[in-house]
């Protein structure tokens, strides 16, 4: 049953919450394939980035001063367990093969020393490929916050943006370019990225490229990269597809396999019963309370996604949503709003349940069930970030 201080009391007619009862397993829901149990759990105890243990000191490194000073502006007081594991191999120029999760750490722990390498050695060119256009810009920023005050340059290639300007902008030669396999592809093919000067190449959630369908994609890329090349190699999951890759891309890799506990190990997880013509209203009686203060909301299509924001906006709240017809200007816009608290409900179809990295999203709501399972995690996985616990509600008919 949903629980914290605030409960549902004062709400007439309010919303069950909790497991099934009576025979509720058979009931018909948005989704058949999920058994409504599955979206009811608790939260459990995790250990912070600060209380695990690591052995380096990011001082220990070697890096580059002004490197170190923005590292510590950026709040990394010690590295986390991937970046204290493979920092070292990267900078001696090892090829790595990270098996981890979302929300170690992972994209830092492959930055710092790339861009450490590229200050010794300006000629170095970087290509990143990650699954979504969401994730390649997270990863632009994070990079470009490592970088003030160094001559470090990084652009960005991913679909549903101005190719004008993507053009321009890799014609000036950049160090790095981040990008979706896609895309990248594209711009092979009009001359502007020559794959001959990429001296290392970083597949990022490759697990996620290949659910996506860009295998054929990142062959083709990774066959026109000289073979002198470094190769990082990341994946939350490591199966006979990927195992393929691995031993046609790297060559004597380090392997670093992070366990840690599940992003939805940190979210209480519950359901709320209520019959479809309620749902609107429910889910208004839910944004207006006080801890609902920084909420993702899941709807299953982009007509339904965009309705529902209209209606939270005429009832005075400050909400916009994001989904696939939506111009990545206009989605990169929104998802900036909410990061800055210009807005505080964003309301998505499942392209922000892939990587969307956001610290301080307390609630996420699926008013409409996910299509399976694995989208359900993804989604739910959006909140508990960091040290943080989070809530996922499910709508249920």
């Amino acid at each position: 049953m949903y629980n914290n201080k605030n409960s549902f009391r004062g709400f007439k007619n309010r919303p069950k919450f909790g497991g099934p009862r009576g025979g509720g397993a058979n009931r018909r829901s948005f989704s058949k394939h999920i058994d409504p149990q599955m979206y009811v759990k608790k939260a459990q105890d995790f250990v912070s980035i600060e209380e695990t243990v690591t052995t380096n000191n990011f001082s220990d490194f070697g890096l580059n001063q002004i490197l170190e000073q923005n590292i510590l502006k950026k709040g990394f007081t010690n590295p986390t367990l991937i970046q204290d594991q493979v920092i070292r191999p990267i900078l001696e120029g090892r090829d790595i093969l990270g098996v981890a999760s979302t929300g170690t750490g992972k994209t830092a722990a492959f930055a710092i020393p790339l861009i450490n390498e590229i200050i010794k050695n300006p000629n170095k060119r970087v290509l990143i490929l990650a699954p979504t256009r969401e994730l390649a810009t997270q990863i632009r920023e994070d990079i470009r916050s490592l970088t003030w005050d160094l001559r470090v340059y990084v652009s960005l290639a991913i679909g549903g943006a101005f190719l004008r300007e993507q053009i321009q902008d890799i014609r000036r030669d950049p160090h790095i370019i981040v990008g979706t396999p896609g895309r990248i592809m594209d711009l092979a093919k009009r001359r502007v990225i020559n794959f001959s000067g990429i001296n290392t190449l970083v597949l990022d959630e490759v697990d996620r490229m290949l659910d996506m369908g860009f295998v054929h994609d990142i062959s083709e890329i990774v066959a026109q990269i000289p073979k002198t090349r470094q190769t990082l190699f990341f994946s939350a999951t490591v199966d006979r597809k990927i195992e393929t890759l691995i031993d046609t891309f790297l060559l004597n890799p380090v392997k670093v396999t992070i366990r840690t506990q599940e992003a939805s190990s940190h979210v209480e997880q519950d359901i709320v019963r209520v019959k479809r013509p309620f749902k609107e209203e429910t889910l208004h009686k839910l944004l207006s309370r006080e801890d609902f203060k920084k909420v993702l909301v899941f709807g299953a299509t982009k007509i339904m996604v965009d309705r529902l924001t209209t209606s939270l906006v005429a009832k005075g709240f400050k909400a916009d949503s994001i989904h696939g017809n939506k111009a990545q200007n206009k989605r990169q816009r929104v998802i900036r709003a909410f990061k800055t608290n210009q807005i505080n409900i964003m309301i998505a179809t499942d392209v922000a349940a892939r990587g969307l990295d956001i610290a301080d999203i307390t609630h996420v709501i699926n008013y409409d069930q996910p299509n399976n399972y694995e989208d359900y995690i993804h989604r739910i996985g959006r909140t508990g970030r960091g040290n943080s616990k989070g809530f996922a509600l499910t709508f249920i008919d």
